[in-house]
């Protein structure tokens, strides 16, 4: 990514773009069963955007996607004409887009200890600490060219004690909220075990501190469980169910005090009963499918595995 982006002619080209509306999509009958947006990450599939989308599309059965990256690039460090071939791959498999699933904050906070947990190039999100205005800056631009309210963000690489930075790292958050909800996004702030905030109990005390509609959870059990919390029904009993504004799907393994990712469905989450208990809740948003498992040889096979797991469960919750 650029130092500065060239945002005036990047806008310029993507609003020139013409885009059909969500209206003139045919809805599938999955969709018309399932009280949630039902998606998969792009790129657990195949950095082939097109194939991924066709599997997404005909084979999965999905009217949804989140997009995370593509042809071995982070999603903000597309080109307006690689956005616009985007667009039109979405199109043709009648795709709409759930979110933008942004590195924003995945960086360490600027004047604590490095943290450990730090990643360089995470996702191929090669961005500095210093950039991270700009990089919310150009996620929205993705938001509002993907048509999409929606933009995932983390608060910063894990410290051994957060305590003296956790009321600026909040303040960061809900300045860049604020920021976003001038354009009409909403921040969907992850719980990740690598990140400050790991756990429902932690992100319910951020939630608490930073009150604003436009920072939503996007709540990870997977994530959650990675980090010692049992997600459902302890952790998801913590949450303002009226801010989780997004949710991934992944499930992990125990081996002895260690966990590993699994395919849905093959791991401890009792998902069944979290998405009946997103459905009791009245939650409408995305379930998207974040594989992470590797155990079913290539990253289009282990979604598949774990699409047909997840799909299970949700017929068990009768949410498809």
């Amino acid at each position: 990514m650029p130092a500065q982006f060239a945002r005036r002619e990047f806008l310029t080209g993507m609003f020139a773009v013409t885009a059909a509306t969500a209206a003139s999509r045919v809805m599938t009958p999955s969709d018309a069963k399932s009280p949630f947006r039902i998606a998969v990450i792009n790129d657990e599939i195949s950095q082939d955007f097109g194939h991924a989308c066709e599997v997404a599309s005909r084979e999965f059965g999905m009217t949804w996607i989140e997009l995370r990256g593509m042809w071995k690039k982070n999603i903000l460090d597309l080109d307006e004409k690689e956005v616009a071939e985007a667009r039109r791959i979405l199109e043709k498999y009648q795709l709409k887009v759930t979110d933008i699933a942004s590195p924003l904050f995945k960086v360490d906070w600027p004047g604590a200890p490095k943290s450990k947990h730090s990643e360089p190039n995470s996702f191929r999100a090669n961005f500095t600490p210093q950039q991270q205005d700009e990089v919310l800056d150009r996620a929205i631009d993705m938001a509002k060219s993907f048509q999409t309210d929606r933009v995932r963000c983390f608060d910063f690489w894990r410290l051994e004690d957060q305590a003296p930075y956790r009321a600026a790292i909040n303040d960061k958050l809900r300045d860049a909220a604020s920021k976003a909800a001038q354009k009409g996004i909403i921040l969907l702030l992850e719980n990740e075990s690598s990140c400050n905030t790991a756990t429902a109990a932690e992100a319910a005390k951020v939630l608490e501190a930073v009150k604003t509609p436009s920072l939503m959870l996007n709540w990870d059990p997977g994530n959650a469980a990675n980090s010692g919390e049992t997600p459902y029904p302890d952790g998801y009993n913590l949450l303002p169910k009226d801010r989780i504004g997004h949710c991934h799907c992944k499930d992990v393994v125990k081996h002895g005090a260690k966990t590993e990712w699994a395919a849905m469905g093959a791991g401890i989450i009792d998902w069944a009963g979290q998405f009946k208990a997103l459905k009791r809740d009245g939650y409408h948003y995305a379930v998207s499918l974040e594989t992470h498992w590797s155990g079913g040889g290539t990253k289009e096979e282990c979604s598949r595995t774990s699409w047909a797991g997840m799909k299970k469960l949700l017929q068990q919750a009768d949410a498809l």
